[in-house]
């Protein structure tokens, strides 16, 4: 299910407690339920509060958001499921703040604009939780970054970024190809944000993602807060889709990093474009001076010798396509043509459709509970990444990608910014791990479990 289809719904509520099938995956659980909190219930954040309400392992003890309506509808779905309601938190900024004083809780999922997120996570491990699941960005800036490590660090709290890309089915049977040695040695690999979002930044709710043109407090959603950032930034503002499958691939933090990075961004004509064609030249938002490059292009030297390059186009109309290129000395496999080449099995210079190879090396999560994420969100990648978080709560374990990882990922951002702003520059990559990287070992996807 992608973002359009979603909320274009007018059943959201309904829609989203049918989406997994009626046989929980854990009917007859018996152990002490996960209690957690949830910081934004927006449209993203009703995505987890569906799966979180089918899950017998998990209680919802709280909800916090400051939109009535996003509030309303996550009641209205809670409800639904027969679940108890949480206490509800809002009525100003700092409601969360309240929220964190609950007793026993132990985790807390944050789904709010991103500008939020290091208050949010910062706030809660200094409150005492031990489990933080975030959705992407981690912070703005880059000492952001730094900040939520070093809290990480001193608390010993657990923060994961919810990247589902990471569980998406295919990625995952790569992933086993890679680590059987299917494409050889890695050498180039390549991932993105290609996403035509230009209806999801201007949206005012009247016809939900067609045909608006406000943003900001006449907009809707996703479009009160991302479209500001297009406005006053220019970098890779939404890295995490494309990274952090790569970076899986190549055991960044886990024996490898990043090196360095440089950025280029197109000049910005998608949005103004958008803006006149929907809205014409008097529109106020045609006015408006965005400062997005409509394509930018990162690319990354790693440690090892590999290097990565970054697409983000969400301005453009184009097809959705995360771009993704993982090449060997052996051969290589490529989304965008759903392609596989490996030397010596493959016919020379001819794509294989990677549809036999996929089925071949599907990752033994998927195939232990592929059917109980059939109509998660997101193909239902969505289910992968919620599950792993509340497994690691359950057994008190490692988040399978914790802290480091999330602010490798997502300081990709402030850094392509930087890298932008003077002349293309290349900037040297920080060690959120502090040397650690070198000897720590890869954990993702290695657990048949989670």
């Amino acid at each position: 299910m992608n973002r359009r289809e979603f909320v274009t719904s007018t059943t959201l509520t309904a829609a989203a407690l049918t989406i997994l099938p009626e046989k929980s995956l854990f009917a007859n659980y018996a152990g002490e339920k996960v209690k957690i909190a949830m910081m934004g219930v927006g449209l993203r954040g009703q995505n987890h509060l569906a799966l979180l309400l089918k899950r017998e392992d998990v209680e919802v003890v709280a909800i916090c958001d400051v939109d009535s309506r996003m509030l309303d509808m996550a009641k209205a779905m809670i409800t639904k499921s027969g679940k108890p309601m949480p206490k509800i938190f809002t009525g100003d900024n700092n409601a969360w703040k309240k929220m964190l004083q609950l007793k026993d809780l132990k985790s807390v999922l944050i789904a709010t604009p991103w500008e939020w997120h290091k208050a949010m996570i910062i706030g809660s491990i200094e409150a005492g939780i031990k489990y933080v699941a975030t959705e992407v960005m981690l912070g703005i800036t880059l000492q952001d970054h730094w900040d939520v490590v070093h809290a990480a660090e001193k608390h010993d709290t657990q923060v994961m970024m919810l990247e589902n890309v990471c569980y998406r089915r295919d990625v995952l049977a790569v992933l086993n190809m890679v680590r059987q040695g299917i494409f050889g040695e890695i050498l180039h690999l390549q991932g993105g944000y290609q996403h035509d979002l230009r209806e999801v930044k201007f949206n005012d709710g009247i016809k939900p993602y067609g045909g608006g043109v406000e943003f900001n407090e006449k907009g809707f959603s996703e479009a009160r807060w991302r479209t500001n950032h297009s406005v006053h930034r220019n970098g890779e503002l939404y890295p995490t889709h494309g990274i952090g499958p790569v970076a899986q691939c190549i055991n960044i933090n886990r024996g490898n990093k990043f090196l360095k990075l440089n950025s280029f961004a197109t000049k910005s004509r998608g949005l103004h474009k958008y803006v006149v064609d929907k809205g014409g030249e008097s529109h106020p938002n045609a006015k408006v001076n965005f400062r997005l490059g409509d394509i930018v292009t990162t690319t990354i030297d790693c440690a090892n010798g590999e290097t990565i390059i970054l697409q983000h186009d969400t301005n453009s109309p184009r097809p959705y396509s995360l771009g993704f290129r993982v090449q060997g000395t052996n051969g290589l496999w490529m989304d965008i043509n759903n392609s596989v080449y490996v030397e010596g099995v493959s016919k020379p210079h001819q794509w294989d459709n990677a549809k036999e190879w996929l089925e071949k090396y599907d990752h033994p999560l998927w195939k232990k509970y592929g059917d109980d994420a059939k109509g998660a969100g997101h193909g239902g990648m969505d289910f992968f990444v919620l599950h792993a978080f509340i497994e690691a709560v359950k057994r008190g374990t490692p988040t399978p990608l914790d802290v480091y990882d999330a602010a490798a990922w997502s300081a990709i951002t402030p850094l392509s910014e930087q890298s932008i702003e003077l002349g293309n520059e290349t900037i040297d990559f920080p060690d959120f791990t502090s040397g650690q990287w070198m000897t720590r070992k890869p954990v993702f996807a290695l657990n048949d479990d989670y």
